[in-house]
């Protein structure tokens, strides 16, 4: 406890640091108020159906992802999820297309050019995606709710909506330039971790009303939660260095070489960005469904709107595992690491440099990715596991999948950053035992 005294005491010495923080907390108050503003002609005491509908499955994780800004029809119902689809969308452009693989290696130039091309994308997205909340508003809450009517009403909403969005876009790029830590990351980890309390007590209540130890029962799933937190953590933070030794046996070669080196090479190299690219995709056919006449198209959205069912949770688990893979291939260049190196002086006993090497690191993250891809779509489910085991919906949303990936993600990305301020100024950092490792290292 002292040493948490006294790291608080250096954070707050530290005048950029502080102001950062600060600065941070303000913005993220600002985004939870505006979460409870409602769309304007609506009446905000008759939402019991919205809230109903958003109470389990996928539209349940989604309304968790806005803070519970979409059951409350708020004008930031749509979050930040279409800036994140739009997102994903032109990283996949980068792969297909030259324009954008030019615009990759221009630098600060080409950055711009690429977030511009993406705000421009999720307007785009919102152009779908706003009449279609709009309309599930009409289906879900009666006709006496709507104080404004007709195509004034629909028109404003609209509106509304995609510039809820665009200033929540806005916050998080404040917050990163700013800031501390990664501005949407913490926006949409806010909004999870305000769920959480009424998660918490939700299931505690049911706990207590059942009989036949229904209490001992809640001790059991917070200690399993914390098993799972703990796991989590290993997970998002893979392995920094990969010994040549067990590389070596990985791709089948016995020559270790005397000398023990490291490869600096992840087990799970892409973060947890797989399910958040993938947790995006599970969203549109929900989208589709709401424009949908035929009794197919409908079934189809209500299959994968069954945040438990088996299609659902299969259709997530590889689309995690192909994004890992695609990930990683973006990130992790085999070709740069060897030539780099092969500068550096550096080698891989047993290995020739060049082209043996870039095919040995390609021989092996080939390899290790599918595991760690399988292990890390196996907690991306997890929540449907324990919904069958009798936890609810709400409480069940934390024992693994994207919510807790992305808060565990965030949080040590956070802390290091703050780490990094505080060593920069010869002060201790968080830990005596190490360093903080975040989602890409330190």
């Amino acid at each position: 406890m002292k040493a948490f005294i006294e790291t608080l005491k250096n954070i707050y010495k530290i005048e950029d640091l502080r102001a950062r923080i600060l600065y941070t907390l303000l913005i993220l108050l600002i985004y939870r108020l505006g979460s409870f503003v409602t769309l304007p002609g609506i009446d905000p005491t008759q939402l019991a159906g919205l809230k109903k509908q958003t109470s389990e499955g996928v539209l349940g994780l989604l309304d968790m992802f806005s803070g519970g800004a979409f059951s409350h029809a708020s004008v930031f119902a749509l979050g930040i999820m279409p800036y994140i689809s739009a997102s994903i969308v032109i990283q996949l452009l980068t792969i297909a297309i030259p324009y954008f693989q030019r615009l990759q290696r221009e630098g600060e130039s080409g950055r711009r050019k690429i977030n511009q091309l993406t705000r421009y994308l999720t307007l785009g997205i919102l152009v779908l995606q706003a009449p279609s909340y709009v309309a599930n508003l009409h289906a879900q809450i009666p006709e006496g709710a709507f104080i404004l009517k007709g195509a004034l009403f629909q028109v404003s909403s609209v509106i509304i909506l995609a510039c809820g969005t665009i200033f929540v876009m806005w916050l998080g790029e404040r917050i990163t330039e700013k800031g501390i830590g990664n501005g949407i990351s913490l926006i949409i980890m806010i909004g999870i971790i305000a769920r959480l309390p009424f998660a918490f007590s939700t299931e505690l209540v049911a706990r207590i009303e059942r009989q036949g130890g229904g209490l001992v029962a809640f001790l059991v799933e917070i200690v399993m939660l914390f098993f799972v937190v703990l796991v989590t953590i290993l997970l998002v933070q893979g392995t920094r260095k990969i010994p040549v030794q067990y590389a070596k046996r990985i791709v089948g070669n016995k020559q270790y070489g005397g000398v023990r080196q490291y490869i600096p090479l992840k087990v799970n190299a892409a973060g947890v960005m797989p399910i958040i690219f993938a947790q995006a995709l599970m969203f549109i056919p929900i989208t589709v469904s709401q424009y949908a006449s035929s009794d197919t198209l409908k079934g189809f959205g209500a299959a994968f709107a069954n945040f438990s069912g088996v299609w659902y949770n299969l259709t997530f688990a590889l689309l995690i595992i192909l994004f890992t893979y695609f990930y990683t291939a973006i990130t992790i260049n085999p070709t740069q690491m060897a030539e780099d190196m092969k500068k550096n002086g550096g080698f891989i006993p047993g290995v020739k440099p060049g082209k043996k090497t870039v095919e040995f690191l390609d021989d092996i993250m080939s390899r290790i990715t599918l595991p760690g891809s399988m292990f890390l779509a196996l907690v991306a489910i997890l929540p449907a596991f324990a919904m069958n085991f009798g936890i609810s919906t709400q409480f069940a949303h934390f024992y693994g999948g994207t919510t807790l990936l992305i808060m565990v993600g965030v949080v040590l990305d956070t802390l290091q950053q703050i780490e990094s301020h505080l060593l920069m100024r010869h002060y201790d950092g968080l830990m005596k035992t190490g360093r903080i490792k975040g989602r890409y290292g330190s």
